[in-house]
């Protein structure tokens, strides 16, 4: 069990940008809790973290299409740790083409693996985030963005995968703003960024698209949104400060959303 570590959780960790960002964590000394629902590749990342020498890590497996599965990550996760210092919520998928999907729970797939299941992770481990050192949240989004239609949140009306993609996604930067407010009086810092377009990795390869930027690219954004002292709430482009989507700045869009995502995932 760490004790001096830093103890970080980067979800969607076991392949791409979240791979890279466990590493580079790792090559710090952190203790790197690695999520993904493929236990093989799992335990390969642990093993290469392992044969570091400096850093360590832990597989969990959980498919964060299901709520049931990112509640019992939390509750595995609470169990195993005294506290954890940083929370990157990085798991996504998208589906280019294609027939509108579910999750487990009946809801539209890409907003519920995107972004609810990141939603519920963070209020389930938030006590675990208290008790950390210097403690930081940061969400992995996106500068594509559709805005959300409060009537329609599961797009069963004239649904894309580009559309569920960048709901979700400008979801995560709704999220992140309040959560920042919430969560400023108890010193939590909370980030979100879009690291690069397009980067090399299994996702954007499986999605028809051509790569125009690096794994590494996106890393770097990460590790500065990680580490920078810009106020708690500010969203990256890259490793410079952005302006998001305009409904990120509509306050009854956001109160909007905290209802929706209360709802669905039963968090109080």
């Amino acid at each position: 069990m760490p004790t001096s570590q830093r103890i970080v959780l980067v979800t969607g960790s076991t392949d791409g940008l979240g791979r890279e960002v466990a590493r580079r964590l790792a090559a710090d000394g952190a203790h790197v809790i690695i999520h993904g629902r493929n236990a093989e590749r799992g335990k390969a990342v642990v093993d290469e973290i392992g044969k570091g020498g400096k850093g360590s890590a832990r597989f969990y497996q959980a498919d964060f299409a299901s709520l049931a599965e990112v509640r019992r990550l939390a509750d595995e996760i609470t169990r195993d740790y005294p506290r954890l210092d940083l929370l990157v919520n990085n798991a996504g998928v998208f589906i280019r083409e294609g027939e509108r999907q579910v999750s487990k729970d009946g809801h539209e797939l890409t907003f519920a693996v995107n972004y609810l299941s990141g939603y519920l992770l963070t209020y389930k481990l938030l006590p675990l985030i208290e008790k950390g050192r210097s403690p930081r949240i940061v969400n992995v989004s996106s500068l594509s963005a559709a805005p959300i239609d409060f009537a329609d949140v599961m797009i069963e009306r004239n649904y894309s995968g580009n559309r569920a993609y960048g709901q979700s996604k400008l979801s995560q930067v709704l999220f992140t703003i309040d959560l920042a407010a919430e969560l400023k009086p108890k010193g939590i810092v909370v980030q979100s960024l879009h690291p690069a377009t397009y980067m090399d990795t299994t996702m954007v390869r499986s999605g028809g698209m051509t790569p125009r930027s690096t794994v590494a690219e996106g890393a770097d954004a990460v590790m500065n949104a990680i580490a920078t002292d810009a106020p708690s709430g500010t969203y990256f482009v890259g490793q410079k400060i952005g302006t998001p989507h305009a409904q990120a700045a509509d306050a009854d869009a956001r109160r909007q959303l905290r209802e929706v995502s209360k709802k669905l995932t039963g968090v109080p």
